[in-house]
Formats: C-alpha cells, sequence, structure tokens
C-alpha cells in the first residue's frame, strides 16, 4: 500500500533458515539445492510466529529463489496467514563459491571466513568464488530499485548471511562498505527503516532471532562451523 510521504518505510530482512551444508563424512551438498532442515524449519515457523504477534503485515515478500529462501519464506507467511506470492530476485542469492578442491591448504580458512571478519576488502574472495565487490555490484542496485518504487510501505527480504551483511553495511555506513562482522544467525530478523533520501536509513535492530533471541549457545559463526565440517572431508 502507499505510505505517506513524509513517513519511513520498513524494510523486514530476513536471514534463510538453518540447512545443512555437509553431510556427516564432510563431503558439500550443492548449496543450490540445500532445503532447510529440523531446526531451520522451526526457525523459521518461529520467526512468523512473532511477526504475527505483533500484526505484521507485509505488502511484499522478495526472496533470492534459492530454495532455502522459498521454504523460509513460505512458513512465515503460513504463520502470519497472508496469501502474498514472493518475488524472486535472482541478483539477491548468496556471494557464491568457487571449487573448494582447487582452493590451496594453506588458503582454506581464509576462504572460508575471510568475508565475514571485520571491514573486508572489495578483492576477498568467498570460498575462491565470487568477490565482495561483485557481490555488491549486484546487491547495491537492486535495493535501489526496491527504494525507487513507492508502491509499498512494509516489505519482507528473506536472504542470506552476506547478502544481509552488505545490506546492512550500507544502511549503517551509508557507503560502498562491507563489514564481514555482523553475525547473521539462521532465521534471524533485521528491521531498516528508509526514508526518501539515498542516505535516510535507520537500523532499528539486527539478528534477532526467535526461537532463541539471546543465543546463549552461540560463539562461533556460521563459515568457521562450516570450515570445521569440511577438514573431516578434506
Amino acid at each position: 500500500m502507499p505510505h505517506p510521504a513524509s513517513q519511513r518505510r520498513r524494510i523486514f530482512l530476513m536471514r534463510h533458515g538453518s540447512v545443512t551444508y555437509f553431510d556427516a563424512s564432510g563431503k558439500p551438498v550443492l548449496p543450490e539445492t540445500v532445503s532447510l532442515n529440523e531446526l531451520g524449519r522451526e526457525q523459521a515457523s518461529a520467526a512468523g510466529q512473532a511477526f504475527a504477534a505483533q500484526q505484521i503485515r507485509f505488502d511484499r515478500v522478495i526472496v533470492s529463489g534459492l530454495a532455502r529462501t522459498v521454504e523460509t519464506a513460505s512458513r512465515v507467511l503460513m504463520e502470519t496467514g497472508q496469501d502474498i506470492e514472493p518475488e524472486v530476485w535472482p541478483e539477491l542469492e548468496e556471494i557464491r563459491g568457487g571449487r573448494l578442491s582447487a582452493i590451496p591448504e594453506a588458503q582454506l580458512k581464509s576462504a572460508f571466513t575471510g568475508v565475514f571478519e571485520g571491514m573486508v576488502s572489495e578483492d576477498q574472495r568467498f570460498l575462491g568464488g565470487e568477490s565482495v565487490g561483485e557481490l555488491m555490484d549486484r546487491i547495491h542496485p537492486a535495493i535501489q530499485r526496491l527504494r525507487d518504487d513507492a508502491g509499498w510501505d512494509t516489505v519482507l527480504l528473506v536472504l542470506h548471511g552476506g547478502v544481509n551483511c552488505a545490506i546492512l553495511s550500507l544502511a549503517l555506513t551509508g557507503q560502498r562498505m562491507f563489514l564481514g562482522g555482523l553475525s547473521q544467525q539462521a532465521g534471524c530478523i533485521n528491521a531498516l527503516d528508509v526514508g526518501d533520501e539515498e542516505s535516510d536509513w535507520v537500523v532499528r535492530f539486527v539478528n534477532y532471532a526467535p526461537p532463541s533471541p539471546l543465543q546463549a549457545q552461540a560463539r562461533s559463526t556460521t563459515m568457521e562451523q562450516l570450515f570445521e565440517q569440511y577438514k573431516k572431508f578434506r
């Protein structure tokens, strides 16, 4: 629905629920096809229940198109009781890795975790694949396109950890930067408000993660965990 010209609009930015990227032996599963695991389904439903409890209604829902974002959005909408067909924006897919087997042993840890440590340079590559600069090249125009459309007031984006970092970094700094330390728990919710001016961003909250909002057991990052899993296979 249209929004008053003087009022900021709300972007709810989610990361998809938990998935299993490696089997018990550490062998990779194709990230394009992986779906939510049992915990991920619980997280997605819990996020939907949080939205429903506050009677939040979405004008639009946008996903990357990868199965884990589609399934998360579906479970959220099931809880909120809204019949919305999610829009697929492939340019918002997760930062793309290369061939793990081609990464030299000495560079393996950096390939897994380097993108999510501190202020990351644009030439830092993720798993030997896409660089942070290349990620921002496709994320920033998509977010601007969303902002340029005045026909919505509240939108839900269900995306990925790296993509969310790019969006949050833009919102926090107003610049082309990538802050890798912005942790995104599986199934988490961020809230961003946008005004009509390009620099008008307000970050309301970050990384709220029902059903465990205090994240008492979370002391390592997703990529650190995946690196440990992959080492078994390597």
